[in-house]
C-alpha cells in the first residue's frame, strides 16, 4: 500500500484538483440552483458512485483503453455532454415549477432515485476523470505491491473527497437558492441560470480536446 508520505501527497493533490472548476463542481452548483439542496446532495452521491465505477475500471486496467482510444474517449465524452445539456434544457423549460409549487404551499416533487441516477450518469460518463485516474493514481502506489488494489483504494478515497467537497459547494448554493426564494419570481431566473450553466457545461465538455 502507499506510504504515509504518498498518502499525504495524494490527499493534498486531490483536494487541489477537486477545487478546480470542472464538470462535477459545475454540475453540482447547477443542480443546487435548479432543483434544490436535497436533490443536489443526492446527485453528489450519485456522481461519486459513477466515479467509483470508473475507479474500478481503472483498477482492472480498462481505463487505459479509453486513455489510448480516441474514438472511445470521444464517444463517452459526447454522451456525457449531451446528457448534461439535456438536463439544462429541461431546467429552463420547467423553470416555473418551483415558483408555482412555492405559491401553492407544497414542495416540488423530489425523486431520490432519479437524482441519484442523474448524478451517476454524469459521473460515469465523464472520460476526463478516467484519463485523470490513469495518469494520476499510479504516481502514489507502491511499485513493489500489486497495483490494482492500491488504485482501487486511492480512487475510493478520491471519491470520498469529492463527496465532501461537492456537498459543501451544494450546501452553499442551496442556501443561496433559499435566499432567492424569498421573492418567488426570482426562482424563475434562478432555474434558468442553473439550466444555462449546465448547457454551457455540456458544450464545454463536448468542445474540450
Amino acid at each position: 500500500m502507499p506510504s504515509s508520505t504518498q498518502w499525504a501527497a495524494f490527499v493534498v493533490a486531490s483536494i487541489l484538483f477537486i477545487q478546480l472548476p470542472g464538470p462535477s463542481l459545475l454540475f453540482t452548483l447547477g443542480r443546487a440552483l435548479t432543483v434544490g439542496l436535497r436533490d443536489a446532495l443526492l446527485s453528489v452521491v450519485g456522481n461519486a458512485l459513477g466515479i467509483t465505477v470508473q475507479v474500478l475500471l481503472v483498477a482492472a486496467g480498462l481505463g487505459a483503453v479509453v486513455a489510448t482510444s480516441a474514438s472511445a474517449y470521444t464517444a463517452l465524452k459526447l454522451v456525457g455532454a449531451v446528457y448534461v445539456a439535456f438536463l439544462g434544457v429541461q431546467a429552463i423549460r420547467h423553470r416555473g415549477d418551483a415558483r408555482r409549487a412555492l405559491l401553492r404551499g407544497v414542495p416540488a416533487p423530489e425523486r431520490a432515485r432519479r437524482s441519484l441516477l442523474t448524478g451517476f450518469t454524469v459521473g460515469v460518463s465523464n472520460p476526463k476523470t478516467i484519463v485523470f485516474f490513469v495518469a494520476f493514481l499510479p504516481q502514489f502506489t507502491d511499485r513493489g505491491a500489486p497495483a490494482g488494489p492500491q488504485l482501487a483504494v486511492l480512487g475510493l478515497v478520491f471519491g470520498l473527497l469529492c463527496v465532501c467537497s461537492d456537498s459543501i459547494w451544494a450546501t452553499a448554493a442551496g442556501r443561496a437558492r433559499r435566499w432567492f426564494a424569498r421573492e418567488p419570481r426570482r426562482l424563475d431566473a434562478m432555474g434558468a441560470a442553473g439550466g444555462a450553466m449546465m448547457i454551457g457545461l455540456g458544450a464545454t465538455m463536448a468542445a474540450t480536446e
